[in-house]
């Protein structure tokens, strides 16, 4: 751990080099992508492409082909089975991380080695010191809801998991966290629990305990922090039951948890009458993570994109704590420290963009499905907001809906806050009219459309479908509700369609 004055100066360099780098990204970008075509020059992929050690942008992008992860399936499945010779890096592959598969249904393996732990090691420090400027924090720890995926090894040796899985368990990870005064509350056999609620009740008891040190709450993503805190709703008697008598619920039954956090539970009978009386004094639970943590600075995860349908709550929740969104990044890499075939200088603020990944695990020109836009410029590197997947579109008839579409048709239907029978018919109505594509108005009018459904699913539903991912060995930290469920998804359509409790059909075009 950094003394105060040496987490400052360290801070500030990262900044003073992350300031160098920002003003001449196009000469780091030319660089980087130099740095990884050298150092998989006899990469097999490379060679049967015929890059023949060529180096520059121009030959990369003229000679490699843009790439989804079906064309490197076959390459990713021979490391998958034990192959060890250098097939799409010149680095061993020591890992497969597995996506949370939430947006076609089906996990994808991404390969992974020490150079991801790097780069987000790099990501972690940088941000940090962009956010300790504007909120210094102290010594203390951090109230993280991070929760790590079973890991398993392939018949050729290879470990599987999440990305954050192959993460948390990294030696690098606990030192970088060190490094800025940012340990976490809990024992990391809460991290590593196979039980998410069991892990999720005793990350909420670890950071009461320490409610004095919390010097921010943070989690992947914003859901997992609102998911948390409505647990929090129902749990919070049994929490201070368990301070008050210095006794785990029983409820908790994994012996690697119950150990590590008897280590930590002492009997406290002042807390827990101190948490209580902060719980029954709130009003419907507003600013709970302000009134717990008094000395936490700020909340801190993804809130941009799909999480933004979770903010209003997670403002509520905050009460007046700022509210910072975190680094973008994926299973297959943290997305601004990776080169892009198109320039950094090139494009354009206000345009949208698919973002395209050259990677030192192995992925070249690799078409990452996410279109993003370019808000403005942090000198000569572009800022980033997601806007939508690319590979989904909702198309009934001659009309091309992304997305985001139905994204924005959703949040002006709930902008109804009751919960009526007549309420819910003209949220139903307002979604359907909500849809701007003319191909869409057009052929709801003709009937050519039908007239679009709303189905109210019954409570925990949504509960459901993370205990499927969960169960497929998804990380719980990286899972997200997506917004549009493919044909190809059934078990996710049979979870909802099964959890249907009214059915409300527009009349908007009659």
């Amino acid at each position: 751990m950094r003394t105060m004055e040496n987490l400052e100066e360290y801070t500030n360099k990262v900044i003073e080099e992350f300031e160098a780098i920002s003003k001449d990204a196009e000469r780091v970008q030319r660089e980087t992508l130099k740095s990884i075509l050298e150092d998989s020059a006899l990469a097999e992929y490379l060679q049967s492409l015929g890059l023949n050690g060529k180096t520059d942008p121009e030959s990369f992008k003229a000679i490699i082909p843009l790439v989804t992860h079906d064309d490197l399936e076959p390459y990713i499945k021979r490391i998958f089975d034990g192959d060890n010779s250098p097939i799409l890096t010149g680095k061993p592959i020591t890992a497969m991380s597995l996506s949370s598969g939430t947006t076609q249904g089906k996990s994808k393996y991404i390969p992974w080695n020490d150079t991801y732990m790097e780069s987000t090691v790099q990501i972690f420090h940088t941000s940090f010191s962009f956010r300790n400027r504007e909120f210094p924090i102290k010594n203390g720890k951090a109230l993280s809801f991070n929760y790590s995926s079973k890991q398993s090894q392939t018949k050729g040796g290879i470990k599987t998991g999440s990305a954050t899985s192959h993460l948390f368990r990294h030696k690098g990870y606990t030192q970088a966290k060190a490094a800025i005064n940012s340990q976490i509350c809990s024992p990391k056999e809460v991290i590593f629990g196979t039980d998410f609620q069991q892990s999720l009740y005793c990350h909420l008891l670890s950071g009461l305990i320490f409610r004095d040190q919390v010097q921010f709450v943070s989690s992947p993503f914003a859901h997992s922090i609102v998911q948390a805190f409505r647990t929090f709703e129902q749990v919070w008697e049994e929490l201070c039951n368990d301070i008050r008598e210095g006794v785990l619920n029983s409820k908790v039954t994994d012996p690697l948890i119950r150990t590590a956090m008897y280590k930590i539970l002492k009997p406290d009978p002042e807390l827990a009458n101190l948490i209580h009386e902060i719980c029954t004094c709130l009003s419907n639970w507003y600013g709970v993570i302000q009134e717990l943590f008094p000395n936490a600075k700020y909340v801190v995860a993804v809130m941009t994109g799909t999480m933004e349908t979770y903010l209003k709550r997670l403002r509520h929740h905050a009460g007046e704590m700022p509210l910072v969104t975190s680094d973008y990044g994926s299973s297959e890499g943290i997305t601004y420290v990776n080169p892009k075939p198109l320039g950094l200088t090139e494009v354009k603020a206000g345009e949208e963009y698919e973002l395209v990944m050259t990677t030192r695990t192995g992925l070249y020109r690799y078409r990452l499905g996410d279109v993003i836009k370019v808000t403005g410029f942090y000198n000569s590197i572009p800022e980033l907001k997601f806007i939508r997947r690319s590979n989904i579109l909702l198309t009934v008839n001659i009309d091309k809906n992304t997305e985001n579409d139905l994204y924005l048709s959703v949040v002006a239907a709930s902008k109804f806050d009751e919960t009526s029978e007549e309420v819910l018919g003209k949220c139903c109505n307002c979604l359907d009219k909500s849809f701007v594509d003319p191909a869409y108005a057009y052929s709801r009018k003709v009937n050519h459309i039908g007239p679009i459904e709303l189905g109210v699913v019954k409570r925990g539903t949504f509960q459901k479908i993370l205990e499927h991912y969960a169960g497929g060995g998804a990380s719980v930290s990286k899972f997200k509700i997506p917004r549009c469920v493919p044909p190809t998804n059934s078990k996710l359509l049979q979870i909802l369609n099964e959890n249907v409790g009214k059915n409300y059909v527009s009349t908007a075009f009659n």
